[in-house]
């Protein structure tokens, strides 16, 4: 990736929250009628936070957006004990490939730590835990949620003593 990407909160920059919107429809709502668009956007405008959850970070590359990431409370209803999750992690398209979401996922911990969070809980649909195995999830167990069978990872965030 020769362009450098620069990451703000959606709070920030709200004016992208339709774009965001349509893309997490398009990906996780849509064929599963969970969500309209209008409740997708509704849903987002909870996130429009910079310093409590949930909040989204945005990436961009010149003024382009070009990934999202969500961090929030409580993402699976059936596990109310994992408290912190990483959620809508999503690359545009025709932005893929060039390890966006990889250096968009580093930040997003690197928010979390500063944020004194300790550990961090995610699903995801690849069950080898693909990209986020790689940044050092570590995988707990399989389940189902909202349709989709996930695997759950986690991530212990703080330092050893």
């Amino acid at each position: 990736m020769n362009k450098e990407l620069v990451f703000y909160y959606l709070a920030d920059k709200p004016e992208h929250l339709s774009t965001i919107a349509g893309w997490y429809y398009s990906e996780w709502c849509e064929q599963r009628g969970r969500y309209t668009l209008e409740q997708m956007s509704e849903k987002l405008k909870n996130s429009l936070n910079q310093n409590t959850l949930p909040k989204i970070i945005i990436a961009l590359i010149d003024n382009q957006l070009v990934a999202a990431a969500e961090l929030k409370i409580r993402e699976m209803d059936d596990y109310p004990q994992y408290e912190h999750w990483v959620g809508g992690v999503y690359v545009d398209a025709q932005m893929r490939g060039m390890q966006i979401g990889k250096v968009l996922m580093s930040y997003v911990v690197s928010q979390a730590k500063l944020a004194q969070i300790n550990t961090l809980y995610l699903q995801t649909e690849r069950l080898d835990g693909g990209l986020y195995r790689q940044l050092g999830f570590e995988p707990m167990f399989e389940t189902h949620s909202k349709g989709y069978h996930v695997l759950v990872m986690k991530k212990s965030l703080s330092l050893p003593v």
